[in-house]
């Protein structure tokens, strides 16, 4: 019976290790460009030339400080500057780093209960904040997180002569039973897409 046990956790955790592989994997084949002419950083104060549309793009993510996790690799870079996002929007690659900001918020509300903020607790705070310019039309958009084992992908149309903004808002993984209550000190479950604030 205990083989069997055995045999079993085994077998899960291969499945596991293979998955987190093959997310690796995808992740870093997006890091490569294929395409250098899809999109071009703007500053805050330029303006898209003809033909293009100006896309914010904005993503967020709360770790824990550094040394939380007991098994924390080495090279993760959760709670440490230089947090990777990386971005693939038809071939063409980035991979930006942030510098997060620690964040304290109430584990308790103002009745005493806990409180249901998945980002309540001390972490440090990343915000991907970039703007770009890129042809009107329809956009691929990949959205990576190597730390996390993580990605999204999304497709966009955008139209010539308007602004958008492109945010990805975290969903955390849920604290154990009873409570049922995501924390960012699980982790990153998913990431919602909002295209100018419509879920897509």
């Amino acid at each position: 019976m205990q083989k069997v046990i055995t045999g079993v956790l085994i077998g899960i955790m291969s499945i596991v290790l293979i998955g987190c592989g093959a997310t690796a994997k995808t992740i870093k084949q997006k890091t490569q460009n294929t395409r250098p002419d899809v999109f071009t950083e703007m500053k805050n104060d330029d303006t898209p030339s003809e033909g293009f549309v100006t896309l914010a793009i904005k993503a967020t993510i709360k770790t824990p400080l550094e040394g939380y996790y007991l098994l924390e690799l080495k090279d993760s870079m959760r709670g440490k500057p230089g947090y990777p996002f990386v971005i693939n929007i038809d071939g063409q690659a980035a991979a930006w780093k942030v510098d997060g900001q620690k964040e304290i918020l109430p584990l308790y509300d103002k009745d005493g209960k806990t409180s249901h903020d998945p980002e309540a607790g001390e972490g440090i705070k990343y915000v991907l904040e970039k703007k770009i310019q890129l042809r009107a039309g329809i956009h691929k958009v990949f959205l990576g997180l190597p730390n996390e084992d993580y990605f999204k992908e999304l497709e966009i149309i955008l139209q010539e002569g308007k602004t958008y903004t492109l945010e990805f808002k975290p969903i955390y993984k849920y604290k154990t039973q009873p409570t049922r209550i995501p924390s960012f000190k699980k982790g990153i479950k998913e990431y919602e897409a909002y295209l100018n604030n419509m879920h897509i």
